[in-house]
């Protein structure tokens, strides 16, 4: 079995972002970048169908060599084989899937694993438009997965509960905390990682269909305000809930 999955570099949670020059973009100045949190996920469940199911895992990344480092970590996993799609240029969600989708129908992988969502652009998206591009079935935000006879069967968040889905190979799949754990990379894979070559393409090009036009900051705070303390406090708060804050 030939197992995909999509990986993103993004800054590290603990990242207190800056805006940079332009306006549009976090100054990346000092900022600590990492593999998506969610596509670790996706990495840990592709090796866990490669150790159940036999066949080859294959980590893609769309981005400038920065993105080596998180190619690196997944192989350092276990993962077989990273391919770097090169371009440094902006992307959108919609020009990202494009050239992830192009990619993917050179592979021809019976699957395809993607964290459900990216923490830098945060929209969810990417996973779920490849399949569309590529005339395949999703499932999106898996807990939980498993193979029998060509097909998959994933037990899916929802809001309000869960829902199993089953779906025919090829199929792309968006994980979910809670799909797994993911493991350690060892001092034999992390070693072994620095000599594995990193497959180097052009990514397909694509207009964006969007644009960042200014980033900001939230506003701040305004200050708070004690009314008093116990139970005689609290006509004066019902007042200022309703004719200040006008929330009640």
């Amino acid at each position: 079995m030939k197992i995909a999955v999509c990986i993103n570099h993004v800054p590290d949670t603990e990242t207190k972002v800056k805006i940079g020059p332009d306006g549009k973009s976090i100054d990346r100045a000092g900022v600590n970048f990492i593999i998506n949190p969610y596509d670790e996920i996706a990495v840990e469940e592709a090796l866990r169908i490669k150790e159940k199911q036999g066949g080859e895992v294959i980590a893609l990344s769309l981005g400038g060599d920065t993105h080596k480092e998180t190619l690196r970590k997944a192989l350092a996993m276990g993962v077989d084989k990273a391919v770097l799609l090169k371009d440094d240029a902006p992307r959108d969600s919609y020009s990202v899937a494009l050239a992830l989708a192009f990619a993917l129908k050179e592979i021809s992988p019976e699957i395809v694993l993607f964290g459900k969502q990216s923490i830098d652009s945060d929209d969810a998206a990417i996973g779920v438009m490849t399949a569309e591009m590529l005339g395949w079935a999703s499932v999106s935000v898996v807990v939980k997965l498993d193979f029998a006879e060509g097909n998959v069967t994933a037990e899916r968040e929802i809001e309000g509960g869960h829902e199993n889905v089953e779906a025919t190979l090829p199929v792309v799949i968006t994980a979910q905390k809670g799909l797994n754990e993911p493991r350690y990379p060892s001092l034999k894979g992390i070693m072994a990682a620095k000599s594995k070559p990193i497959e180097e393409k052009q990514a397909a090009p694509a207009s964006n269909r969007a644009e960042v036009v200014e980033m900001r900051k939230p506003a701040a705070k305004g200050s708070g305000k004690i009314v008093g303390t116990g139970a005689d406090a609290v006509p004066e708060l019902v007042r200022l809930l309703h004719e200040e804050a006008k929330v009640i």
